[in-house]
């Protein structure tokens, strides 16, 4: 199955990779993604853990804003985002 590929400055190819999911449990809501993201694919959301405690975590906002660039992955302490190249 082919994927988008694309051309980086010294002319070498690239995949993107998409992002596909935060996973919540590992998420601690630093916001590190969320201020580094260009184009708005993500934001904030409220969780409730299990004190009842209102806590922020990142979330997927607008997927289909994803270049696939990886920089939130990038600045990830945790390592919450995975990612996946997509199918043409």
């Amino acid at each position: 199955m082919p994927f988008y590929q694309g051309l980086n400055y010294g002319g070498s190819e690239w995949t993107p990779q998409f992002i596909k999911e935060i996973d919540q449990e590992l998420c601690i809501g630093c916001g590190r993604c969320v201020k580094v993201c260009s184009q708005a694919a993500l934001g904030f959301g409220n969780l409730n853990d299990d004190e009842d405690a209102d806590r922020m975590q990142s979330k997927i906002d607008q997927k289909e804003n994803c270049i696939g660039c990886m920089a939130c992955g990038k600045t990830c302490v945790k390592r919450a985002i995975s990612f996946e190249a997509k199918a043409i």
